[in-house]
């Protein structure tokens, strides 16, 4: 889960972290007054979940409460990279003599927690460690010990920064190890950390990603959630407890356990076919959880086949058939569809397929599974017979 800019920078300050004073605000007279409040020049900020907000236009000086105004009206009414603005921020602007990044993220390599640092800010990481790899320090932390002020320190001797910021550096740097920590984070970032004309740190700019599976732990932040961070069919399978993500292809797929729907998805393509989507109802998926997600696929645009591929082990292949007759009874969709049912219940499950009167193409593995869809996508799977 991503939080907004202004959000993360709440919980940055909760932590000790400079931010510009400001205020999110929904309406172009509520950023006049902001800036009224703060006292010009201001930066107007669109509050949406994309990178690189500045060069796209989504980040704009104001020198006096009425251009704030009209910056802001401007911004409500527009889109920042294809997504709607909701909400800007309008903060103090900042006098920046230098820009640097620092953020920390979960090194799956490593497995370890690790803190990056790099003269480049204001530019997106993934750029810098294409182009320019060596100017990015790191700093490994061992969660035994935890975060060692001799680390942050070699981080800011790394960067570059003058001996008189070390101690404010090396607080920022345990901050935002704080929150990444309190929030159960999967990525903090500044960027860019900046300092000011008058010697400060401050951090200019915020982006937390939050751990979706701890989010139980943390009911304040799950209610953070923004309406741009997901879409409807996404939203939906949240709601149901699906593990859902869209790939904009046009053969749907249904699958129990993450590994296998991986599987599926590589053999599709293989195939040469295109998947829409990855979705898994996980194990033991009862009759209910498989129809929700039936009509979850088929509420999707251009879904040409549906293949199902279950595995029976916790899963019964009886449930799952009694889900998809279900659904099928209900919604009547127009798209064929490809099953594969196979293990625990595998005998009962097809039976119940079989006698449901629903013209359905069986298969009985995965690759004969995704040849059938494929053909099918391509137009020639009904002409050779292969409804069952």
């Amino acid at each position: 889960m991503k939080l907004h800019e202004y959000q993360s920078k709440s919980i940055f300050a909760l932590h000790g972290i400079p931010v510009p004073p400001g205020r999110v605000v929904t309406a172009p007279g509520e950023a006049r007054r902001v800036a009224e409040d703060l006292g010009a020049p201001v930066a107007v900020k669109a509050q949406v979940l994309v990178g690189g907000r500045g060069k796209a236009g989504g980040i704009q000086l104001a020198g006096t409460p009425d251009e704030a105004e009209k910056v802001a009206a401007a911004l409500l009414k527009a889109e920042v990279k294809g997504l709607p603005v909701h909400h800007v921020l309008v903060e103090a602007a900042a006098d920046i003599r230098q820009e640097m990044y620092l953020g920390i993220a979960v090194d799956r390599n490593l497995r370890r927690v690790t803190v990056m640092a790099s003269t480049e800010g204001g530019v997106e990481i993934e750029q810098v460690a294409r182009d320019n790899p060596q100017a990015i320090k790191r700093a490994v932390i061992d969660p035994s010990l935890g975060l060692g002020s001799d680390q942050a320190l070699t981080l800011a001797r790394g960067i570059g920064l003058a001996d008189d910021l070390y101690a404010a550096f090396s607080d920022i740097v345990r901050g935002l190890h704080e929150a990444f920590l309190a929030c159960d984070g999967l990525l903090a970032e500044i960027n860019p950390l900046v300092v000011t004309g008058a010697g400060d740190l401050v951090a200019l700019d915020g982006k937390v990603v939050l751990d979706d599976n701890a989010l139980f732990r943390h009911p304040a932040l799950a209610q953070m959630r923004g309406a741009g961070e997901e879409t409807p069919a996404e939203r939906r399978a949240r709601e149901a407890g699906l593990s859902y993500v869209y790939l904009g292809g046009d053969i749907g797929c249904m699958v129990n356990g993450a590994g296998l729907a991986m599987a599926t998805i590589d053999t599709i393509s293989f195939f040469g076919g295109a998947p829409a989507n990855f979705l898994d109802v996980g194990g033991g998926a009862r009759a209910e959880r498989v129809e929700q997600a039936l009509r979850l696929i088929l509420g999707e645009r251009g879904i040409r086949v549906v293949l199902i591929n279950i595995f029976g082990g916790i899963t019964r292949c009886d449930e799952v058939a009694r889900g998809i007759v279900a659904a099928l009874r209900t919604l009547e969709p127009s798209v064929p569809m490809v099953v594969r049912l196979v293990g625990t219940n595998e005998k009962q499950g097809r039976a119940i397929l079989d006698a449901s009167g629903q013209r359905l193409i069986v298969a009985d593995t995965l690759v004969e599974a995704a040849q059938k869809a494929v053909s099918v996508m391509q137009g020639d799977g009904v002409a050779n017979g292969d409804f069952g």
